[in-house]
């Protein structure tokens, strides 16, 4: 038979555990909570970034649709550079 002291000694050590490993399990659960709230706001900002890149494609590819509908339905083409003219704006003299 184990002495009372000894069983005081068991079971104060055993709570002494108990509580070492509440603290550890506390911790280890605050750390999780960090990292999922950092992948979250990682996930929120990829979202953004794939929200803009897939506007950017679609506007691309208009680019592309018009260019290719210019070319084939309107026979229009890019001009030689002997054809393009500059121009200046209109200003109206000053008196």
């Amino acid at each position: 038979m184990i002495s009372p002291f000894s069983q005081v000694v068991l079971l104060a050590g055993a709570v002494l555990a108990s509580g070492v490993g509440v603290v550890y399990t506390h911790h280890a659960n605050r750390q999780l909570f960090i990292e999922i709230q950092k992948r979250q706001a990682e996930r929120d900002q990829l979202e953004i970034e794939w929200e803009l890149l897939q506007l950017e494609q679609s506007t691309l590819v208009t680019d592309i649709a018009v260019e290719k509908a210019a070319r084939t339905r309107l026979n229009m083409r890019i001009p030689n550079p002997g054809e393009v003219l500059y121009i200046t704006p209109y200003e109206p003299s000053k008196k």
